[in-house]
């Protein structure tokens, strides 16, 4: 019987530090999480500095819990996995560092993974991804159509052209004084709301599988400062149903779309906003037009950055063979290839 692989995993790329231990890319053993959300609120958004300070003062912290929670030493690790990138650079190097260290010091190979390859693995948690497999990656730094010809291949097939959805929505949240990050704010308001405003669908209808979501957020900007200055009241939730119909009408069509070019086998929705309802709503009903597809919402607990999901494309890197040595660091701009390139 084949030995478990058991791999540490460390994810710092934003505002959440995180480690876990993953056995066999499919079973969490153990997941420690540093949240900063309190730290960026009064900002309204993620402050460099003061994510790579919180970073610094959770990562060893963090590792010693995610071990003792697990009942584990070093000894008992097979590999170390570390997002690598994309991220903010200063936040990435305290993940990468500690990484480095620990693979070091305790004679251990060390994985560098791409954070949205993290993302997708969740999937992973729920069941097995079948190849070929599609992913529609949907955060707050990244909206695209990713499809999986294989296990440990990622070919982008469309992303978008400018703001991510989930930028989109704390633009948006800020814009109708919701306190940041606003996206399930949104979501709760846009369930008891009407979409009575009549809002753009960028590039809802041309011939590829790109996004566009900065002309909504602009419009949802421009309705907002009209009203004020005419004096007129807005009704913030039915604006909000509005504004969400939008989004999730643009990645619903377009991944149906990419769905009927790319017959696969599995289908993940993955990344923070794949915890939305609309948009699992929407995506589910979509699916009944493709029964022999499974599809795999990504938990809503693992939808946001942590350490799992890392562990978990850490352990499909580590079986494909991809190692680094300590001359590795952080990429800000790591990307998955183009279909194309």
């Amino acid at each position: 019987m084949a030995e478990d692989r058991l791999v540490m995993a460390f994810e710092s790329s934003a505002d959440e530090t995180s480690v876990a231990i993953v056995k066999n890319g499919h079973e969490i053993v153990s997941l420690e999480t540093a949240t900063q959300i309190k730290s960026h609120q009064r900002f309204g958004g993620i402050v460099p500095e003061v994510a790579s300070r919180h970073h610094i003062e959770q990562v060893t912290v963090l590792a010693d819990a995610a071990l003792t929670d697990a009942g584990m030493t070093y000894d008992d690790l097979t590999a170390i996995a570390v997002t690598q990138g994309p991220g903010l650079v200063g936040a990435l190097l305290i993940g990468v560092t500690a990484a480095k260290t620990i693979a070091w010091a305790h004679q251990l190979p060390l994985v560098p993974v791409i954070h949205l390859a993290g993302h997708i693995s969740a999937a992973n948690f729920v069941e097995p991804i079948q190849y070929p497999a599609l992913a529609l990656m949907v955060s707050g730094g990244h909206t695209e159509l990713v499809l999986m010809r294989s296990e440990y291949e990622y070919l982008v097939i469309g992303d978008t052209r400018d703001d991510a959805a989930g930028e989109c929505y704390d633009k948006v949240g800020r814009t109708m004084g919701l306190q940041y990050p606003s996206g399930k704010t949104l979501d709760e308001m846009a369930h008891r709301g009407t979409p009575t405003y009549d809002l753009p669908r960028a590039m809802l209808h041309e011939d590829n599988f790109d996004f566009s979501f900065s002309g909504l957020k602009s419009a949802v900007i421009n309705l907002m400062h009209n009203a004020e200055q005419r004096g007129e009241q807005v009704n913030l939730d039915n604006l909000a149903a509005s504004f969400q119909d939008a989004v999730v009408e643009v990645l619903v069509t377009k991944t149906q779309r990419a769905l009927t070019e790319y017959p696969v086998k599995s289908f993940i929705v993955a990344g923070g906003v794949a915890a939305n309802q609309g948009l699992r709503d929407g995506l589910t009903e979509m699916m009944q037009h493709f029964p022999k597809t499974r599809f795999i919402p990504v938990p809503i607990a693992l939808a946001g950055d942590n350490g799992a999901m890392i562990g978990a494309a850490g352990d499909i890197a580590y079986r494909h063979g991809k190692r680094a040595d300590l001359t590795l660091n952080a990429n800000p701009a790591l990307e998955f290839d183009y279909l194309d390139d």
